[in-house]
């Protein structure tokens, strides 16, 4: 059994079809990349599954749970993290005290100072421990957004757009930081529109268009396939 599966999964908003009768699975300690162009339900894909929003109609089902109608914060309790595109952390509080929040928000297993110390140790942020978020950096927002979600002990965690609005030396550092989170066995999956940063760490990648399923299997195979070429450059599949 798949940890995470999508059965035949849509969603609207208005008269656009974001999602279109979406079936996929994701397996435990796989990292999946997802890609396609703007508009093609990438995000949307996320929100579904991080429980932002709801399904009109199908199936998810989260270590043989469904959890389609399931409230979105409960997402986080059982083991599903989420980091935004956008790093909104709180600007008046530490990057520790951040991950406290976030600790509790996550259901606040183990012993919270010393989850959030070694989480800020992991992610590279622990000289920036006493530091209030506004004045991070963008990378260090960047970190410390994947730190919220990782204090949170999720089994699968999704990013999205993760690697936005870096330098080439910030990505860099930021995939070792992700290939570390991998390597320890977190299941991943990953918008992102930086391809190398993606392919570099992914097993298995899934390409999307209009909301449905274009093509997927291995990586480069994927990125070379005249379909999802064609999809980019705007011609009829």
């Amino acid at each position: 059994m798949a940890l995470l599966e999508l059965h035949d999964v849509a969603k609207s908003f208005g008269s656009v079809r974001a999602v279109r009768g979406l079936t996929a699975r994701v397996e435990e300690g796989e990292a999946l990349g997802i890609v396609g162009p703007n508009g093609a339900g990438k995000t949307t894909v996320l929100n579904l599954i991080g429980g932002t929003i709801r399904a009109d109609s199908g199936r998810i089902v989260f270590d043989g749970r469904d959890i389609t109608r399931l409230r979105g914060h409960h997402h986080c309790r059982i083991g599903i993290g989420r980091t935004f595109q956008i790093p909104r952390p709180f600007g008046g509080l530490t990057a520790y005290e951040n991950l406290l929040v976030a600790h509790t928000y996550g259901g606040g297993r183990g012993d919270a100072r010393g989850t959030c110390a070694a989480v800020l140790d992991e992610i590279g942020l622990a000289h920036k421990a006493n530091t209030h978020a506004a004045s991070l950096t963008l990378l260090e927002r960047k970190r410390l957004e994947i730190a919220r979600a990782v204090v949170t002990n999720p089994r699968v965690l999704l990013l999205d757009e993760v690697a936005g609005g870096l330098t080439d030396p910030e990505v860099t550092e930021l995939v070792g930081t992700i290939r570390r989170l991998r390597e320890r066995g977190v299941t991943l999956i990953w918008i992102e529109h930086i391809v190398h940063a993606l392919l570099s760490v992914v097993d298995r990648l899934v390409a999307l268009a209009e909301g449905q399923l274009l093509i997927e299997g291995e990586p480069r195979e994927v990125m070379a396939s005249p379909a999802l070429r064609d999809v980019y450059l705007g011609r009829e599949l």
